[in-house]
């Protein structure tokens, strides 16, 4: 496919893949017209091995995290005024050759944002181990509730982004959740985003702990979930608190009135429920309200 007058731009996290970066960079070149690298804290030779095969190399001088490259890679994508940014681990799993399908979409004016997925077709499907699938999915069913519901594979790093997301997007996630805050994000921006089906080539071991990269990812997308709808996420467990301590305090009484006597149990419940309930009210309340400033202010 040609890409006519579109400059594309690949961005590239690495950290330690002196073994695979050169491989990846090379394939990738066939496809874009410039690569940038973000050497994220490696103690190895990849950042050396990427400059010399003419990539702009952004360098980190600790780990700072998925998220932290990437928000760094965007904004040198906006200085050079890419008007496509691909995105592609550097460990080799994702396959450059998928590079026209996935900017195809933004091309042709159909979305703003393409995912590459790994759950739309058998084959792609059956290159996923199962303890990745679980996961993945998990999560895919927590972000389409707040994002896009026709999304298939949330946390695919093998993105295309045009001009239009560069610009209306500012990312602030330093770890793994920064792939559902983008999705988030777009949503809240009315952007169009669409998937195309990639394979995807897994090594035997793991470089990131699933379940260190599962919670990273879920905390990440209640906390921006909580803040887009404070109101609902804390005021409707609020006022289930105080109702439930309503009906304890009611219990309470009525034990006293015929007995004399407080059950210290009930009471303490009761309480509790009380202080929970009034806590995520004002919890609500305080959030909506910076939210509808800032909201107006920008």
């Amino acid at each position: 496919m040609n890409k006519g007058k579109w400059f594309v731009i690949a961005c590239i996290p690495a950290y330690n893949e002196e073994s695979t970066i050169a491989k990846v960079i090379l394939e990738t070149m066939k496809y874009v017209d410039k690569i940038i690298v973000c050497n994220d804290g490696s103690t190895d030779m990849t950042g050396e091995i990427a400059e010399k095969l003419g990539a702009l190399v952004i360098t980190h001088e600790r780990n700072l995290g998925y998220g932290a490259a990437i928000s760094d890679l965007f904004k040198e994508a906006r200085k050079i005024n890419a008007d496509i940014v691909v995105t592609l681990d550097a460990d080799g799993q994702h396959d450059p050759n998928d590079i026209p399908r996935l900017i195809k979409p933004i091309i042709e004016g159909e979305a703003d944002i393409v995912i590459g997925s790994r759950f739309l077709t058998r084959e792609s499907r059956e290159e996923v181990p199962n303890y990745r699938k679980i996961g993945i999915k998990a999560i895919t069913e927590i972000v389409k509730k707040a994002s896009f519901e026709e999304i298939t594979d949330a946390q695919s790093g093998f993105r295309a982004y045009n001009k239009k997301t560069l610009e209306l997007i500012q990312l602030v996630e330093q770890g793994m959740g920064v792939s559902t805050e983008m999705l988030l994000k777009a949503k809240s921006k009315g952007l169009r985003v669409r998937e195309v089906p990639i394979i995807v080539k897994y090594g035997k071991k793991p470089r990131r702990n699933p379940v260190i990269h599962w919670l990273d990812v879920t905390l990440s997308t209640i906390k921006f979930m909580s803040i887009r709808h404070p109101l609902i996420f804390y005021g409707i467990p609020g006022v289930i608190a105080l109702l439930t301590a309503l009906v304890f305090w009611i219990w309470t009484l009525q034990i006293f009135t015929t007995t004399r006597q407080i059950v210290t149990n009930i009471a303490l419940i009761a309480i509790g429920a009380t202080i929970v309930g009034l806590m995520l009210l004002t919890t609500a309340m305080i959030l909506w309200v910076l939210v509808s400033l800032i909201k107006e202010r920008s």
